[in-house]
């Protein structure tokens, strides 16, 4: 196990651990079944998702180096680090990279599987879209997606140099650091709930 992989199940647990955490405090205002004691907590976000959320508006170019904005100042920094090197290598073979989402609140990737949900009919079909927001590398930093699709294709091709891999077959654009740089990523998964 390198240390990416050990890293991100550290991480997947310190979420977990977080979202048991917040689901206690929750029950306060929770309904509380009588025969099983199951808990009904509202997963709907209320409020407007902002720029502070990390969202970045659709067909907006964020370069990798707008560290004011939460989307990018908010990543691992390994994670930016590596990125703002692939896309200084890209721009020299003529390819423009832009980030079209990387760090994401908690409450902003509640709201995208809430919008997936409603898209797609069912949370099982959402979460082959959508990660849950206690399994999103989005909302550790730890996950950054790409734009334009050359620069995907061109990631896809030498990503690896910077450690950084297309970690879904499905998503063309999503990169997470999942090797040294100059390894060999791992095999892809399916989707998102895979």
């Amino acid at each position: 196990m390198n240390k990416y992989t050990r890293r991100r199940l550290v991480l997947a647990a310190t979420l977990l651990v977080a979202a048991l955490g917040i689901a206690a405090c929750a029950t306060a205002s929770a309904t509380v079944g009588e025969a099983m004691g199951e808990l009904e907590i509202p997963t709907a976000v209320s409020g407007p998702i902002s720029i502070d959320d990390g969202y970045i508006e659709v067909g907006e170019s964020v370069s990798p180096f707008d560290e004011h904005l939460p989307a990018v100042a908010n990543l691992d920094p390994e994670l930016l680090a590596a990125v703002q090197a692939a896309a200084t290598a890209a721009e020299a073979d003529g390819v423009p990279m832009v980030v079209s989402s990387g760090w994401r609140s908690a409450r902003y990737q509640q709201h995208l599987l809430d919008e997936a949900t409603e898209r797609y009919g069912s949370l099982e079909e959402a979460r082959k879209r959508v990660s849950t927001p206690e399994l999103s590398m989005h909302v550790t930093g730890q996950a950054v997606d790409i734009g334009y699709t050359d620069a995907d294709s061109w990631l896809s091709q030498h990503g690896a140099r910077y450690g950084l891999c297309q970690i879904y077959s499905n998503e063309m654009w999503h990169f997470e650091l999942a090797t040294e740089p100059g390894g060999t990523c791992p095999e892809q998964k399916q989707d998102a709930a895979g």
